[in-house]
C-alpha cells in the first residue's frame, strides 16, 4: 500500500462516520499529509450546516498544512452555502496539492473548486478510488445528476422471490440479522415509501428504530395511493410517530376523502394520474425533490416496486433472501406488474455485493439499463 493508498483508506473511514447524518449533503472525509508522509490533520463532515471535512482537517493541522497534500473523496466546494467555500480555505492554508476521487456534480461547484485551486497554483489530481467514492455518495451524486431522489428498491423474500405466502402471511420470512440490516437502510434514506397494498395487508409503521440517523432532515413516511384506498387510521399515519407522514395520491386535494388525513397532520401530495388511476411517478419524484428528499427507500409491495422499475426510475436494488421456498401462484412476489417480455429488455445488477446474514443473505447492486451509456 502506497502512502496515497493509506491516506485514502483513512479518508473513507472518516467519511463513513457521516453515513447517517450528513443528508442532504455528501459524506466527505479529508486528511492533511505533510511532505514526509505523516498525517497531520484529519476531519469529516458530520452534519449539514456544520464545518466541512477540509476545514476540520486544516484546523487540526494548523501551520503544518502549508506545503502539504490534502486527500479527500470529493471535490472541494466552491460556493458559499451554510459554510464558506472549502477551495478558498485550502488556498488560504497554503497547501501544495489536493487529491480527490470525484468531481462534485453540484453546478455551484462542478469543476469550479478544482479550477480555483489550480488558478492559485495548487496542484490537483482527480480520480483515485473513484468507484468507491461513487458508491459512498450514491444518493447525493444520483440526486444532483438526475434532479430527482435516488431510488433504492428493497425487499425481504424467500429464495424463490415470494414476499408472503399464498394466504398473505409474511412475518417473518427473513431472520433477525436481515431485519436489523434492513432497519439500517431506513436510517440512510431521507424517506421510506410503500404502496397502498402494503398498507392494507401489513399496516406498517415505517419508523426508524435504531437511533443511527442524526440528519437535520425529518424522517418522511410516504404512502403512494392513487385511488385512495387506505384509511387515515393506519399506523404509518400516526401523529405520535417521529418524523412526518405523507400521502401521495391522484385524488384532488379538495376531495372530502382527503380531510381525515389532514386532520391527523398528514401532508397530502395531490399529483397527476397515470394509467388506471395510479400516481404519476415522475411527477411524484419531482415533487419529492422539490421538498428536499434526496434519497427514497421503496419497501414495497411488488406492484409499487415494479412501477419504479418499469419507468426506469430505480437506481439500486437490495434483496434480503431466506433459505425458504414458498411457491404458490397467488403468493405475492417482490416484483409484480406485467414484467418484461424478453430478456434483453430487463435491467441487470452491476457492482454486485453479497453478504451472509444469519442463515440468509443480502444481495445488492446498482441497476444497469439496456442501451444506457
Amino acid at each position: 500500500m502506497t502512502d496515497l493508498d493509506a491516506a485514502f483508506e483513512r479518508v473513507f473511514e472518516l467519511a463513513e462516520r457521516g453515513r447517517y447524518s450528513t443528508s442532504p449533503n455528501p459524506r466527505v472525509g479529508a486528511v492533511v499529509v505533510a511532505s514526509g508522509g505523516e498525517i497531520v490533520g484529519e476531519g469529516w463532515h458530520d452534519r449539514a450546516g456544520g464545518p466541512h471535512a477540509e476545514v476540520v482537517a486544516l484546523a487540526e493541522a494548523g501551520s503544518r498544512a502549508r506545503g502539504a497534500t490534502v486527500v479527500l473523496n470529493l471535490e472541494p466546494c466552491a460556493h458559499e452555502g451554510r459554510t464558506p467555500p472549502c477551495a478558498g480555505a485550502l488556498v488560504a492554508a497554503g497547501v501544495a496539492r489536493v487529491v480527490f476521487s470525484t468531481l462534485d456534480p453540484d453546478p455551484r461547484t462542478a469543476g469550479k473548486g478544482r479550477e480555483w485551486l489550480r488558478s492559485a497554483g495548487v496542484a490537483t489530481r482527480t480520480g483515485p478510488f473513484s468507484e468507491r467514492a461513487e458508491r459512498l455518495n450514491e444518493p447525493f451524486l444520483v440526486s444532483v445528476r438526475t434532479g430527482r431522489p435516488f431510488v433504492h428498491l428493497k425487499w425481504a423474500a424467500s429464495l424463490d422471490g415470494k414476499i408472503g405466502t399464498a394466504t398473505g402471511e409474511s412475518r417473518w420470512i427473513t431472520g433477525e440479522e436481515a431485519r436489523a440490516d434492513g432497519m439500517r437502510l431506513r436510517e440512510e434514506c431521507d424517506a421510506i415509501l410503500v404502496g397502498a397494498g402494503t398498507v392494507l395487508a401489513d399496516d406498517p409503521a415505517l419508523t426508524r428504530r435504531t437511533g443511527l440517523n442524526r440528519s437535520i432532515l425529518p424522517h418522511r413516511r410516504i404512502v403512494v395511493d392513487g385511488r385512495l384506498r387506505v384509511g387515515a387510521q393506519g399506523r404509518v399515519f400516526s401523529p405520535e410517530a417521529p418524523g412526518e407522514a405523507w400521502l401521495a395520491t391522484a385524488i384532488d386535494e379538495s376531495d372530502p376523502r382527503v380531510a381525515p388525513f389532514r386532520e391527523r397532520g398528514v401532508r397530502v401530495l395531490s399529483l397527476p394520474a397515470a394509467e388506471a388511476g395510479r400516481v404519476d411517478l415522475p411527477a411524484l419524484l419531482a415533487e419529492l425533490a422539490r421538498l428536499g428528499v434526496r434519497s427514497l427507500l421503496v419497501e414495497g409491495g411488488g406492484e409499487t416496486a415494479w412501477g419504479f422499475l418499469a419507468a426506469r426510475l430505480a437506481d439500486r436494488v437490495t434483496g434480503y433472501h431466506a433459505p425458504l421456498l414458498l411457491g404458490g401462484r397467488a403468493a405475492p412476489s417482490a416484483l409484480s406488474g406485467v414484467g418484461y417480455a424478453i430478456l434483453t429488455e430487463a435491467p441487470r445488477l452491476a457492482g454486485l455485493e453479497l453478504a451472509s446474514l444469519g442463515d440468509g443473505f443480502r444481495v445488492t447492486g446498482r441497476l444497469a439499463w439496456p442501451g444506457a451509456a
